[in-house]
Parts: C-alpha cells; structure tokens; sequence
C-alpha cells in the first residue's frame, strides 16, 4: 500500500476503535441487562472490523485481490438476490448461466481491462442470452415475471458492483498507481452516508421518507446524512483526482444514488415480504443490505471518471 493509502486505513482504525470504546461504555452501563439496541450497534461495529479487515487485505495483495473479492462479493449477492426471486425448474439453464459463465466472464474482462466489451456484456447479449434459455425450458407460467427477475439480479449483484474493481483500470493523468483509492473514497463515502443517515434519523428524525418502502428512513435523516458524507467526501479530496468543488459535487451525486439505490432495493425485499436480504453479515443482514446503495453508485462513479478524468 501507498502511504496515502495507509494514512486512510489508519484513520477508519482510529474510528473504529472509538466506535468500539463507546459500545463497550454503553454496554458496561447496561450493567448486564440486556438492550438490543446497544447489542445490534456493537454487532454492527464488529463487522465493520471484518469488513474493513478484509478489504484492507485485498488492498494490500493488489489489484488482483481486489478484483476476486468483488467476484465473491457478486456471488454471494447474485445468491441472496435468486433465493428471495422464485423460480422454476426451467430457469435452471439461465441461472447456471448466470452463476458460473457471466459472473466469472465479466470479472475476466476487468482484469484484462476489455471496457468495450465489459460495458455492454451483461446489458445487450447477457439480457437476451438469459431468457432464451429459460424459453427453451417450454415453461410459460409467469415467464415475464422470472425472466426478469434473473435479468435484474445480474444486473444489480454482477454488472453495478462490478464497477467497483473496474476503477483500478481507469488511466488518470498524474494519478497512476493510486486508483486504490478510488475504491477506497467511493464506499466510505456511501457507506458513510448510510450510517449518517441512520444516526441522524435516530437522533432528529420525525418526518418518514418513505414510509411503506424503508420505515426507519426520515427526511432529517435523508438530509443530514448526505450532507455530513459529503462534507466527508470533500475533506478527503487529497485521496482523489478531484477538487475541492468536484469532490463536493461527485460526493453529492453518489451519495444520492445510494439512498435511492436504498430505497429500489427494499422495495423489492418488501415486495418479497422480508425486512433483510440474509444473515451473513452479523447486525447488517445480506451482502445486498451492505452493499444496495453501492450498488447504484458504483456505475455511475464509474463513468463520470472515465469520461471526465481519463
């Protein structure tokens, strides 16, 4: 890792041990009894020590790391996507399609650095690929409904979050050797506007968002998460190729696309009729609860660095 990149590690350590001081303050006065609250805030905080261990590993082996992480990460999200989508015995051929020859096939591709090809693969042949071979199963029962519902997960769980590793492609004048840091800015960025969102809901919230789709999403905490992960977003420029006015603005943009992302993505799980996407991640649900408003962002970051900045 670059110095830089260590500096950032360093400071989300820093944070986190604070973070963890205070679970543990909470805890101890407690006294004992117990309070779900305090215990799901400490369960989030202990993941948040995983997730960030294991992502500051991948970093740390190089550009080849990161990019299979992300293809697990993809995995165990397309997964979690198809097990709360019903299917039929005739999706069978599209969904091991899915799994084991897009996935892989488009994170080869980032690592041989084919953007004309890794752009449009999962959006024009995969999306007619996918539901020829549900066709040939001779199943019509809800074939729109199914079709599109394999169609959607690619999308979401291979094609956005693909986007993420595909930043270590991106050749940006006086920056070479640092897109690590891409990565890194993006997903604390969004990942921290989640958080601040949740906090200042907490805190100040009294007016729902969107009550049938994310209950516990307000408009105080709508507004002061995206601004306080913005305002992030610019003190953390020095890590980007960015402004001071740019890092504001894309921080801006990425952010909103994340609580938008939020929102598209429960509700699907309300339409499925679940509060999580799964249970693999202690106090945070799924890979897709983690990873929902990445998931959005992580395109569109893409593409106003390639086209801006390259």
């Amino acid at each position: 890792m670059q110095p830089n990149t260590l500096a950032l590690f360093a400071g989300i350590g820093a944070l986190l041990a604070l973070a963890s001081l205070i679970g543990f303050v909470l805890k101890w006065r407690c006294r004992g009894a117990d309070n779900p609250v305090i215990d799901n805030l400490n369960a989030r905080i202990n993941a948040w020590w995983v997730m960030v261990a294991v992502l500051g590993g991948a970093f740390w082996l190089g550009h080849g790391a990161v990019i299979l992480l992300f293809c697990a990460v993809s995995f165990f999200a397309l997964r979690e996507f198809i097990t709360l989508t019903p299917t039929r015995g005739s999706d069978y051929p599209a969904l091991v399609a899915a799994f084991y020859f897009v996935l892989p096939a488009q994170y080869l591709l980032i690592a041989y650095d084919w953007y004309g090809l890794f752009s449009i693969f999962i959006p024009v042949y995969v999306f007619l690929l996918l539901p020829i071979l549900a066709a040939l199963g001779g199943d019509i029962t809800a074939f729109l409904e199914r079709a599109a519902k394999v169609q959607w997960g690619t999308m979401i769980a291979v094609f956005c979050i693909s986007h993420v590793p595909a930043l270590l492609n991106l050749d940006i004048p006086e920056y070479a050797g640092r897109n690590l840091l891409l990565i890194a800015w993006l997903v604390l960025v969004v990942q921290l506007s989640d958080v601040l969102q949740y906090v200042c809901g907490k805190l100040f919230g009294k007016r729902r968002i969107a009550p049938r789709l994310s209950p516990s999403k307000t408009v105080e905490g709508f507004a002061g998460g995206i601004a306080l992960a913005t305002l992030t977003g610019v003190a953390l420029y020095w890590i980007t190729p960015f402004n001071l006015w740019q890092a504001a603005l894309i921080a801006l943009i990425v952010t909103l696309l994340g609580f938008f992302g939020g929102l598209v993505m429960s509700a699907i799980k309300r339409d499925r009729g679940v509060k999580d996407w799964g249970h693999m991640i202690e106090g945070h649900g799924g890979m897709l609860d983690r990873l929902d408003s990445v998931c959005f962002a992580a395109p569109i970051f893409f593409h106003l660095l390639r086209w801006g900045w390259t």
